[in-house]
C-alpha cells in the first residue's frame, strides 16, 4: 500500500467503503456505520476545515505581498472573476440543452409523483432548504455585498467566514506593500513559515485520507433506503451526471488549449482533490487538498493560488449551477409544465449565475439556491415542497457529483490565471516526511 499514489488508495477507499455500507444495509447494520464508522469521516472533516482558515489566510497575505505591485492584484482579480462568469454562463446552457432535448420529466407517472410527495414533501430536510432559502431571498440585494466586510475579524475566522476571511487577507496583503518593506518583513515572515506550517499538516491529514473515505462512503450508502424511486429518478439524475461530464470535458479543453499541459496529466494530479470533494459534497472542506495539489503538484504560484482557489471555493460553482439549471427545468416538466417558455429560461440562465456566486461552500447548498432560482420565474408557492421533493431522493449523491466539477473548475481556472500572468512553474511536490530524517 505504501507503493500506491495517493488517488488509488483513496479510490480502494471509496469502493470498500460502498461495498461494507451495501453489506451493513442487507444485514441490519446502519446503527454500526452511524455509530462506530461515521464519525471517523466526521473527524477527518473537521480537521480539513480547521485548516482551511488558517491557510487561506497565510497563503493569501503572502502571496499579495509578493507581487510588489498592487496593479497586478487588479489584473488578477479581474482575470480570475471573468473566467469564473465565463465557465459558470457554459455550466448553466449546457445544463439547459440537455434537460431540453432530453426532457426526463416527461412521463414521469402520477403514481410515482405521489410516491414521492408523500415520502419527502414534508420532510424535515425539504422544510429546512424552504427556511434558508426565504431568509436568503429577505436579507435584501445588497446583503451578500455587506457580508464581505467583516465588523470582527476574529467572528470571521472563528466562524469560516471565506469571504469575510478573503477580504482581510488582501487588506493586509495590500497594506503590507503600501509600508517600507524593513517593516512588513517580520510579518511577511510570519505568514510564510505559517503557510508552510498549514500545507505540512494537510500532508499529514491526507495519511489518513483513504480510510476516511471508506468511513464517509459507507454513511452515505446506508442513507439509501428506496431504490424505487431512486430508479425513477434515473432519467433526471443521468441527465446531471451527464452535464457535469460534458463540463470535466470543458476544462480538460482550456488546460489543454490555453496551458499546454497534458489533460491525463492535470486529472491524475488533481484527483485526490477530486475524490475528497466527492466524499466529503463539500469544496470548503476540499480547499487545503486542492491549495495542496495545484501549488505542489500543477504548478501555480502561491500568490495566485492563495487568491484564486479561496474565492472559487465561495463563488465559482459551475456544477452546482448546471444542477439548478437542469433540476429547475425537470422539476417544470412534472409539475409545472406551462412555465416552460423561453423567457423563463433566460431567467433561469441570469438567477443561476447570481445565485452561485451567494452559495455556500457547503454540503445541498444548491437546493437552497434552488428555491430562489424557482421563486425567480414565478413558480408556484405551494409547489415549491412537491418541486424540492422530487430531486430530494438523489440530492446527495448528485452533490457529491457536482462538488467533483466545482473543485475540478477551482484548479483549472487558477491553472488559466497562473498561465496568463507567468505563475505558472515546474511542479514541485513535497511529502510528509521531507524532514522527518532530520527530526527523529
Amino acid at each position: 500500500m505504501k507503493k500506491l499514489a495517493l488517488h488509488w488508495k483513496i479510490i480502494i477507499g471509496m469502493i470498500l467503503g460502498i461495498i461494507f455500507g451495501f453489506i451493513m444495509n442487507s444485514v441490519g447494520g446502519k446503527d454500526f456505520v452511524s455509530d462506530w464508522i461515521s464519525p471517523f469521516g466526521t473527524i477527518f472533516i473537521n480537521l480539513l476545515k480547521l485548516i482551511a482558515v488558517p491557510l487561506i489566510l497565510a497563503s493569501l497575505i503572502k502571496g499579495i505581498s509578493d507581487l510588489k505591485d498592487i496593479s497586478k492584484i487588479k489584473t488578477m482579480g479581474l482575470r480570475t472573476i471573468g473566467i469564473y462568469i465565463t465557465t459558470t454562463l457554459v455550466a448553466i446552457i449546457i445544463g439547459l440543452s440537455i434537460v431540453n432535448m432530453v426532457k426526463p420529466g416527461d412521463g414521469m407517472s402520477q403514481n410515482t409523483i405521489e410516491k414521492i410527495k408523500s415520502k419527502y414533501a414534508n420532510d424535515a430536510g425539504v422544510a429546512d432548504k424552504l427556511t434558508k432559502a426565504t431568509a436568503q431571498k429577505d436579507a435584501g440585494p445588497l446583503r451578500a455585498l455587506v457580508d464581505i466586510f467583516p465588523s470582527n475579524i476574529f467572528k470571521a475566522l472563528g466562524n469560516a467566514k471565506m469571504l469575510q476571511v478573503i477580504f482581510f487577507a488582501l487588506f493586509v496583503g495590500i497594506c503590507l506593500l503600501l509600508i517600507p518593506e524593513e517593516k512588513a518583513k517580520p510579518l511577511v515572515d510570519f505568514f510564510d513559515s505559517l503557510n508552510e506550517v498549514v500545507m505540512k499538516m494537510v500532508d499529514l491529514i491526507m495519511l489518513f485520507a483513504p480510510y476516511a473515505v471508506f468511513a464517509l462512503m459507507a454513511n452515505v450508502i446506508i442513507a439509501f433506503d428506496d431504490t424505487e424511486i431512486l430508479l425513477k429518478l434515473l432519467n433526471y439524475a443521468l441527465c446531471v451526471v451527464g452535464g457535469l461530464i460534458l463540463m470535466i470535458g470543458f476544462y480538460l479543453l482550456l488546460v489543454s488549449f490555453y496551458t499546454k499541459k497534458s489533460p491525463l496529466w492535470f486529472l491524475k494530479e488533481i484527483s485526490p482533490a477530486q475524490l475528497l470533494a466527492f466524499s466529503t459534497s463539500s469544496s470548503a472542506a476540499t480547499l487545503p487538498v486542492t491549495m495542496e495539489r495545484v501549488e505542489e503538484h500543477l504548478g501555480v504560484d502561491k500568490e495566485v493560488s492563495g487568491f484564486v482557489l479561496p474565492v472559487g471555493a465561495t463563488v465559482n460553482m459551475d456544477g452546482t449551477s448546471l444542477y439548478q439549471g437542469i433540476a429547475a427545468v425537470f422539476i417544470m416538466q412534472v409539475i409545472w409544465p406551462e412555465g416552460l417558455t423561453f423567457t423563463n429560461q433566460l431567467v433561469i440562465i441570469a438567477t443561476a449565475l447570481l445565485a452561485s456566486i451567494g452559495s455556500a461552500a457547503v454540503p445541498s447548498a444548491g437546493m437552497v439556491m434552488l428555491v430562489i432560482v424557482l421563486e425567480s420565474i414565478g413558480f408556484p408557492a405551494e409547489l415549491l415542497p412537491i418541486g424540492l421533493a422530487l430531486i430530494f431522493a438523489v440530492d446527495r449523491p448528485l452533490d457529491m457529483c457536482r462538488t467533483v466539477v466545482n473543485v475540478t473548475g477551482d484548479a483549472t481556472v487558477s491553472m488559466m490565471v497562473a498561465k496568463s500572468l507567468g505563475k505558472l512553474h515546474k511542479p514541485q511536490p513535497k511529502e510528509w516526511d521531507d524532514n522527518y530524517e532530520k527530526v527523529k
